[in-house]
């Protein structure tokens, strides 16, 4: 399956991310996504690329209820007032009247997190967002939002590989139906370099990068949002559905965080 069905909705399992994607680069990679069938964008405010981006879904003319795009508010606006704004903004620059999926970028200390999920409910009330989450967080700051939340924590980013596998956030997010987007799936060209990677994807006909992938969606309730910017690399990080790996497989990835 392409996508993850999760608290009613429906997610692409593999998206793009987009971190450090600027101008015009940024553009010609959404739009080449689009064109090879990604429809999972992540963005945030912080990355400075909302309005590329937006022009690129713009140039692509799909209808917007074919794609699923999120966006995550930094951490200097996590008072109520300021996340409207931040929200209205990031709408603005992408173009588009909703965000699938609107999260805070990092937790914090000097903001009571009931006012920031507070005003994420307000957004979602509002249909200018349609779910909400978090990034970063631990089981128990998850659960501090989660316990504040009028319309529910539907999701968790957190950066996850091979190397760094999280398995408590996993669990947690796991044990409550949280959608976990593992973002920096390919631990930043280590995957490439892994022997075990590549002798399990050998065995498959497929790459290493592949493999990691593929061991990201088996696991329950995850997608990856895989940064590329080459038309070759964003097609081979979308080829990972006519595969499966097995339990062996998956857990010799498994050990590599050990």
């Amino acid at each position: 399956m392409k996508t993850l069905d999760i608290q009613g909705a429906r997610v692409p399992r593999i998206g793009l991310g987009t971190w450090a994607l600027r101008g015009e680069t940024c553009q010609e990679t959404v739009l080449a996504a689009l064109d090879l069938g990604y429809r999972h964008i992540d963005t945030a405010e912080m990355y400075g690329n909302e309005r590329a981006i937006g022009l690129a879904l713009a140039k692509s003319r799909l209808p917007r209820e074919e794609l699923f795009l999120t966006s995550k508010v930094w951490r200097n606006h996590m008072h109520h007032d300021d996340v409207l704004e931040a929200c209205d903004q990031s709408l603005e620059d992408l173009g588009t009247d909703y965000l699938d999926l609107y999260l805070i970028h990092w937790p914090v200390t000097d903001v009571p997190i009931d006012e920031t999920v507070g005003a994420l409910d307000e957004l979602q009330r509002s249909g200018g967002v349609r779910r909400i989450g978090v990034s970063n967080f631990s089981p128990t700051q998850l659960a501090e939002a989660q316990k504040v939340s009028q319309t529910g924590i539907f999701c968790n980013q957190v950066e996850i590989n091979p190397w760094r596998y999280p398995g408590d956030v996993l669990a947690a997010c796991q044990a409550s139906d949280v959608l976990v987007t593992a973002y920096t799936p390919l631990a930043r060209g280590r995957v490439q370099s892994s022997d075990v990677l590549r002798e399990i994807g050998d065995s498959y006909g497929k790459t290493a990068v592949q493999v990691a992938l593929r061991w990201l969606i088996q696991k329950p309730n995850v997608v990856a949002i895989p940064k590329a910017s080459s038309r070759d690399h964003l097609e081979q990080n979308l080829a990972v559905f006519d595969f499966e790996l097995d339990s062996e497989a998956m857990e010799a990835i498994d050990n590599l965080s050990n």
